[in-house]
């Protein structure tokens, strides 16, 4: 069959679902306000939320160049995990163990925040919180899981929140094929991501939030941004929060590092499907390959999967709304049918790519300099659906000058080290990429329990070790 998906781009499948709606203003003025966003993704809809609930006197306006949502808040995987955006033992280095400890519970917290969230102001997002499944492939993976498993209580992992599995425990949640164990985690939610972030828009803009659609900001300045129109927006604070696309702001073009990631979404799968494959609940999973795929079952019945594909563009270049690239389409149906031989003729409906914000230490950050206002959150290495939350409050914190245990977290007032320039970027990513893609090939051919070395060396270039 053609790995040609009915559908290539037009944002994303996830944006495809949610009811159109009127255009929001375009800022056509220069406007004065308590607090100014940039951009109008999870990250600042959640700032503006908490601010807005702890302060509703406050004027608070995003500005979007898109349309709210348009970018990683409407393309990712839809997992609300529990992964820590960035290396435990990183953030230990400069701040300790405990202060990491404290770091992952709170992210264990935020999971059951943003469900509460959306219960409480009426958000239909699709969600379900059943935990998430690594399943292990050959010996050299189950290896790494187990290494992870015993690991955990050092970076604040109870006994219930990490359980190794058998390869029949690992069976019972998803058949891939050649599975040889895993590991579970409650701490995982489902979300249909597009649907939560028109559902935050919608909420703040009730709150008395102000949203400007198709308006560009070219540069940051203290207490000011300045519109690619020249329209300037002044503001006691100003928070940017871009994610893989700060680079279109002036002075910040090596800030963060716009990697690709693309994502399929099959058509539905039938009764005697699903029991083919095994899965009959809303737990997610992912296989644990170095160069791994994240999959879920969807509340209309289809499996996405996302993952491998061409991971970095030239120049840091940015996908075309969503279209994904003919090499990282083969990958994603090699990697379904992979996973699931079961579905080697099933069809495919859509597939679209995101970027997202890649921090050269591979550690996110959420700053705010009060003398010149300017603020950022932001660099969440693919785990920002959870990691936007807990940023957003902290953020809010920060601007109202409380000193809490989230100010106070490892992350906070991280400084940004900046990326190579071309074409020391595109040969290190797309390198580093291609290595751990082989090192996959030569742990599946080879038996053995040990990570390839090639693996451990792209960590190293990849500043994730």
């Amino acid at each position: 069959m053609s790995v040609t998906a009915a559908v290539n781009g037009e944002v994303s499948y996830w944006f495809s679902q949610v009811p159109p709606r009127a255009p929001r203003e375009r800022l056509e003025r220069d406007l004065t306000v308590d607090v100014a966003l940039v951009g109008a993704g999870y990250t600042n809809l959640w700032v503006a939320y908490y601010l807005k609930q702890a302060r509703p006197d406050l004027d608070i306006a995003i500005i979007e160049r898109e349309v709210a949502g348009f970018g990683a808040s409407s393309r990712n995987g839809g997992w609300i995990s529990y992964g820590l955006p960035g290396q435990h033992s990183r953030y230990a280095k400069a701040h300790g163990v405990q202060a990491v400890r404290e770091f992952q519970r709170e992210l264990f917290d935020t999971i059951g925040e943003i469900v509460d969230v959306a219960a409480r102001e009426g958000i239909d997002a699709d969600i379900a919180h059943e935990g998430e499944v690594a399943i292990a492939r050959n010996p050299a993976q189950l290896a790494r899981l187990r290494e992870e498993f015993e690991g955990g209580a050092k970076w604040g992992f109870g006994p219930d929140d990490l359980v190794m599995l058998d390869r029949d425990g690992a069976n019972e949640h998803a058949k891939l094929s050649n599975a040889v164990g895993g590991l579970f985690s409650p701490h995982c939610a489902r979300v249909q991501p597009a649907k939560l972030a028109a559902g935050l828009a919608e909420t703040v803009e009730r709150m008395g939030v102000r949203i400007f659609e198709h308006t560009s900001v070219a540069e940051i300045l203290p207490h000011t941004a300045v519109t690619e129109r020249g329209h300037r927006v002044t503001a006691e604070f100003v928070v940017r929060g871009t994610e893989g696309y700060t680079n279109s702001v002036k002075g910040h073009a090596r800030d963060w590092l716009p990697k690709l990631s693309s994502m399929l979404v099959t058509a539905p799968l039938t009764p005697e499907q699903h029991a083919a494959i095994g899965w009959d609940t809303n737990v997610m999973v992912r296989d644990a390959g170095h160069f791994f795929s994240y999959i879920h079952r969807t509340a209309d019945d289809r499996i996405a999967l996302g993952g491998p594909g061409v991971p970095y563009l030239w120049g840091s270049g940015w996908d075309d709304r969503g279209a994904t690239l003919a090499a990282s389409e083969r990958a994603l149906v090699e990697a379904l049918h992979k996973l699931f031989p079961m579905l080697a003729e099933h069809p495919i409906d859509h597939t679209w790519t995101g970027i997202l914000g890649i921090p050269r230490n591979w550690s996110a950050t959420v700053t705010l300099d009060r003398a010149s206002g300017l603020a950022v959150a932001g660099g969440y290495v693919g785990d920002g659906v959870t990691s936007t939350n807990l940023a957003g409050r902290t953020m809010r914190d920060l601007i109202l000058g409380e000193d809490t245990a989230l100010t106070r977290m490892p992350w906070v007032g991280g400084q940004i080290r900046k990326w190579e320039p071309e074409p020391l970027r595109w040969v290190a990513l797309r390198g580093m990429y291609s290595v751990y893609n082989l090192a996959d090939r030569l742990e599946d051919r080879s038996g053995s329990a040990k990570t390839s070395i090639l693996a451990r060396a792209a960590n190293v270039i990849a500043g994730r070790s």
